[in-house]
C-alpha cells in the first residue's frame, strides 16, 4: 500500500463535504474517517448535507453529525426530497448539489458511489463529479441486502478505538434503526475488519477514487 497524506494547501484548515441520501448513510460508510479527521485536524471544517428524511430522522442526523465530528466547525444542511425516488427529482437534487458547490469548496468529498445498487445513492454519485470538478471525491460503500460491495481502491485505516467508537455511536445516534436485522456491531466491525485486511490495518473504511491529481 502506498500512503498519500491528506492535507489542505497552506495553513488553511481541512474542509470536508459529507453527502448522504438518507440519515445514517454518512456515518455507516465514513463515520470512522470523520472521527479520525476531527481528531487529527484542529479547525476541521465539515459541511454535512442530507437529501431526505423525516423530522425524527433529521433530529437523529443532527445529533450524529455533531457526535462524529467533535470539535469541528460544522454546518448541517437537511433536505426533505422524497426518499426512494431521488431519480424522479433529478433537477431538484442537481440544484441542491450545485448550490452547495457555489457556497463551499471542500478539499475532499465523501459521497455515495455511482455504482451503488440503491437508486438514491446512485443518482447522487452520478451528479457529484458534474457539480464538483476540482475536488477529491471518495465514493463510499454501504452494506445492504442488494449485495453490491465493490472492489475499492482507497483505504482509510482506523484504530481499534475509533472502529468501536463508530459502532457505539451508530447505535446511540440512530435508535430508529436498532430493530433492523442487519444493524449491529458485527456488521460494522466485520466490514471494517475485511477492509483492514486489504490495507494492512486492523480496521479500515474503503472508498473508490476515480480521479486524483497529485500536485
Amino acid at each position: 500500500m502506498i500512503p498519500f497524506p491528506l492535507s489542505p494547501p497552506g495553513d488553511e484548515p481541512l474542509a470536508v463535504l459529507a453527502l448522504g441520501a438518507h440519515p445514517d448513510d454518512i456515518e455507516i460508510a465514513a463515520g470512522g474517517t470523520l472521527l479520525t479527521l476531527a481528531a487529527r485536524h484542529p479547525g476541521l471544517r465539515v459541511r454535512y448535507v442530507l437529501m431526505t428524511g423525516t423530522k425524527e430522522r433529521h433530529q437523529e442526523a443532527r445529533a450524529a453529525a455533531r457526535a462524529f465530528t467533535p470539535g469541528a466547525a460544522l454546518e448541517v444542511e437537511l433536505h426533505d426530497l422524497p426518499e426512494g425516488r431521488l431519480p424522479a427529482v433529478y433537477a431538484e437534487l442537481k440544484d441542491v448539489l450545485e448550490g452547495v458547490a457555489r457556497a463551499f469548496r471542500p478539499d475532499v468529498i465523501l459521497a455515495p458511489s455511482a455504482h451503488d445498487a440503491h437508486q438514491d445513492h446512485r443518482v447522487i454519485g452520478e451528479l457529484v463529479p458534474t457539480a464538483f470538478r476540482d475536488q477529491v471525491y471518495l465514493a463510499y460503500e454501504i452494506p445492504k441486502w442488494d449485495g453490491d460491495m465493490s472492489r475499492p481502491n482507497t483505504y482509510f485505516p482506523l484504530t481499534d478505538e475509533v472502529a468501536r467508537r463508530k459502532a457505539e455511536l451508530l447505535d446511540k445516534c440512530f435508535p430508529s434503526q436498532l430493530s433492523r436485522d442487519w444493524w449491529d456491531e458485527e456488521t460494522f466491525l466485520g466490514l471494517a475488519r475485511l477492509r483492514g485486511i486489504e490495507c494492512r490495518s486492523r480496521y479500515a473504511e474503503a472508498f473508490t477514487c476515480t480521479k486524483l491529481v497529485i500536485s
